[in-house]
């Protein structure tokens, strides 16, 4: 009826039916609809009860074959109405089977896909969308990168959809979608997105498609020239090692510096406390009490909880100063092989990585992964700087930048300024 009632009214765009739990909606929608989507946790197998059911092999081929005597028919339905199939793996869904064997794991995520996909080739239907989603965006990222890879090994290829379920509303919202669709199209991967917010549905759209434009804005530069470190896998969700200098890198967790540098206002946020602030040429009589400054080194003072920072024009100066921890600006391009010889034998020292490429962050991965062939387990912040007025502008651009690089496993804080 809906679907009639948009044709009567002029409207062309396709009708995208969700389907959980029904096989049999599934059929009458596909003869209506023009794309279906099902979930592999629940087109076929029970409702999720998180019971442990220990399958043996043979018992396990058996449950595939009961999926197969479900999908086989409903594909045979979308055949003849030439409607297309979004295979949508939703991690909160998992099916009991898959949680059994696999866990609440990306590995399960991919097999609960790859089974279905499996069925509908022997079956010769190629019609086909594929979402992995998840809330937590690192998993999500995870499971789309080893279902890319487990694909390319199996000579199939298929659009993939992305998004974050249950992003949220607000800031938290915005930045979920970039932080997790942000870093699958930073990899090349994804062909249409949808980012979910718990707000009115016409939010979502201007917000997805500031995503897209603002990684597609990256396209045809120079290339990196760069060397992968052999270690490194795109599946893990391991942390680059790195010593600790103070409270960063180690096993702390990440540390925020606020950049006041070009900013009067030394107010702060009681809400929002940043570990350090960078303010450039020297401390200001209003900065506040019991706050840890930064100041350039031709300017700085050794006092208690005032630090240097360096750049790669006065590298030379560092071996002597005595601070009790020392700030180095460093970008991709000055790394040579010197640099990394006084990153490895310096202690006391933070690099703040910064970026002007166009792609910053493929320049800021390339800096971590010489970092890692050099050996070297210096912590480094993630630093960027915006010019943009509108916040939803720099929650998207931001999440993308750092989120993707943080998601990679590397950075040990974050230093971000905007001048709009």
């Amino acid at each position: 009826l809906i679907h009639q009632q948009l044709r009567e009214k002029g409207y062309s765009t396709p009708l995208s039916a969700d389907i959980h739990f029904n096989p049999r909606a599934a059929h009458v929608a596909a003869t209506v609809a023009e794309k279906v989507r099902i979930n592999p946790g629940n087109f076929v197998d029970k409702q999720k009860t998180f019971a442990v059911v220990e399958y043996t092999d043979e018992e396990y081929v058996q449950e595939l074959e009961k999926i197969r005597s479900k999908v086989v028919p409903f594909l045979q339905v979308c055949k003849e109405h030439g409607t297309a199939v979004r295979i949508g793996v939703n991690h909160g869904s998992l099916s009991d089977r898959i949680m059994t064997r696999f866990g609440d794991t990306p590995e399960g995520m991919v097999e609960s896909c790859m089974e279905y996909l499996r069925i509908a080739l022997d079956e010769g239907f190629t019609d086909i969308v594929i979402s992995m989603k998840a809330s937590n965006t690192l998993l999500m990222t995870k499971a789309v990168r080893l279902l890319v890879d487990r694909m390319d090994k199996e000579n199939i290829h298929f659009p993939l959809h992305l998004g974050v379920t249950e992003a949220g509303d607000g800031e938290d919202g915005r930045m979920k979608s970039a932080v997790g669709i942000g870093a699958l199209l930073s990899d090349g991967l994804g062909d249409t997105v949808r980012v979910s917010l718990s707000e009115d549905p016409e939010a979502e759209v201007p917000v997805a498609r500031k995503i897209v434009d603002y990684v597609a804005k990256r396209e045809g530069h120079k290339p990196i020239l760069g060397e992968l470190y052999p270690g490194f896998s795109p599946f893990s969700t391991d942390k680059r090692e790195t010593r600790a200098v103070r409270n960063i890198g180690g096993g702390f967790v990440p540390v925020v510096i606020s950049d006041r540098n070009a900013i009067a206002d030394m107010s702060i946020n009681p809400h929002f406390i940043p570990d350090y602030i960078y303010v450039g040429d020297n401390v200001p009589g209003n900065f506040p009490k019991g706050m840890k400054s930064i100041v350039d080194f031709p300017n700085w003072e050794d006092r208690i909880d005032n630090f240097p920072m360096f750049t790669a024009g006065n590298i030379s100066d560092i071996k002597e100063c005595q601070a009790a921890v020392k700030f180095l600006q460093l970008s991709y391009p000055q790394l040579t092989d010197e640099v990394l010889s006084v990153l490895k034998n310096t202690e006391k020292l933070v690099v703040i990585l910064q970026t002007s490429h166009v792609n910053g962050v493929g320049e800021q991965r390339a800096f971590f992964h010489k970092l890692l062939n050099g050996h070297c387990d210096i912590p480094v912040v993630l630093q960027r700087s915006y010019s943009e007025d509108v916040a939803e502008d720099i929650q998207v651009k931001g999440g993308i930048d750092f989120g993707t690089v943080l998601l990679d496993g590397f950075g040990n804080g974050i230093m971000i300024s905007n001048t709009g």
